[in-house]
């Protein structure tokens, strides 16, 4: 009796320690940290971000010009792409997204050139950023309302939610203190495949392929962004 009473408390022991191991290797197998290709995309934007908008931000660094006024700027010239759009010139509008999407880069640059960044002015700019997209896209969904395309409509509102969504859940991410810099269409690819739909307009339905484009992989892009947050709640 006193063999059998002393091995089982052994075998409780060796029992947990082992399943408290397999615990620890299956934590261990969810990824807290970003994966390497997401790693490589993200640097792959910022160094190519910061090669175009280096050098002018070393020259506005010289003058009284503020990231917050570049911010105002970028917004104005959506605004003016948006109107643009309404009146039919959508190639002009094309170009103006582009130099517009280039201002919103220039902004950040200055700010970390000059040492000027504030969390106000991060607020503003993410702000401003979701009403740029919108307004383009609104001024989008105007032409075809004018038209009345049910089909390309509806492409136009999924493609307006899913963008917003991809940038809210990274706010909402980094609000509580989690990583979220995982995504495989930001705000730079959304930015460039619609200012190439404007572009090429004439082509037949090229325009309407930017959108589908946009909507998307801007939904894949959240879910991307959604799994990778709940694996990191997960593990806290």
């Amino acid at each position: 009796m006193n063999v059998r009473g002393g091995s089982a408390p052994r075998k409780t022991k060796l029992y947990r320690s082992r399943f408290s191991k397999k615990m620890a290797d299956r934590l261990d197998d969810i990824p807290t940290e970003e994966q390497p290709t997401v790693v490589r995309l993200s640097e792959i934007r910022k160094t190519v971000a910061h090669r175009f908008t280096k050098p002018v931000a070393r020259l506005l660094a010289r003058t009284a010009i503020t990231p917050s006024t570049l911010t105002w700027f970028a917004f104005g010239l959506a605004l003016g792409a948006a109107v643009l759009i309404i009146t039919g010139h959508i190639f002009a509008a094309g170009l103006v997204v582009l130099i517009a999407g280039f201002f919103d880069l220039l902004d950040g640059a200055l700010a970390r050139y000059t040492n000027r960044a504030t969390r106000f002015g991060a607020i503003l700019d993410s702000t401003l950023d979701r009403l740029s997209e919108a307004v383009v896209l609104l001024g989008i969904l105007v032409i075809y309302a004018r038209e009345q395309q049910v089909a390309q409509i509806l492409l136009v509102g999924v493609a307006l939610l899913s963008s917003l969504l991809v940038s809210y859940i990274k706010a909402r991410a980094e609000g509580v203190g989690l990583k979220c810099q995982v995504g495989l269409f930001t705000r730079a690819e959304r930015v460039i495949v619609l200012a190439l739909g404007l572009l090429l307009n004439q082509i037949a339905y090229a325009l309407v392929i930017a959108l589908g484009i946009v909507a998307v992989l801007s939904l894949v892009t959240a879910s991307q962004r959604l799994l990778y947050v709940w694996q990191q709640t997960k593990v806290k």
